[in-house]
């Protein structure tokens, strides 16, 4: 199945700085066309949250990062 992201969020998360969390995500989940709605389902916030983290507009809370850097690693790893 195919989630697909939009050109500008693409393009956004690129051009964002990679060395935050959530852009780091977004990179990751865009590579791995994980969908956003899956995401914010695991996570537990809203798609627009997930959306902000991708392009940086907005950080994760620190109570986030451990679960977050451990997905970014899965999706590494199933590579």
């Amino acid at each position: 199945m195919t989630y697909g992201y939009s050109q500008s969020l693409v393009y956004a998360n690129k051009k964002a700085n990679i060395r935050t969390l959530g852009v780091a995500l977004g990179r990751a989940c865009i590579d791995a066309n994980v969908s956003v709605t899956y995401l914010a389902d695991k996570f537990g916030v809203s798609r627009m949250t997930i959306y902000n983290w991708f392009k940086g507009d907005a950080y994760p809370h620190a109570s986030y990062h451990t679960r977050i850097a451990k997905y970014i690693d899965t999706l590494k790893n199933t590579k």
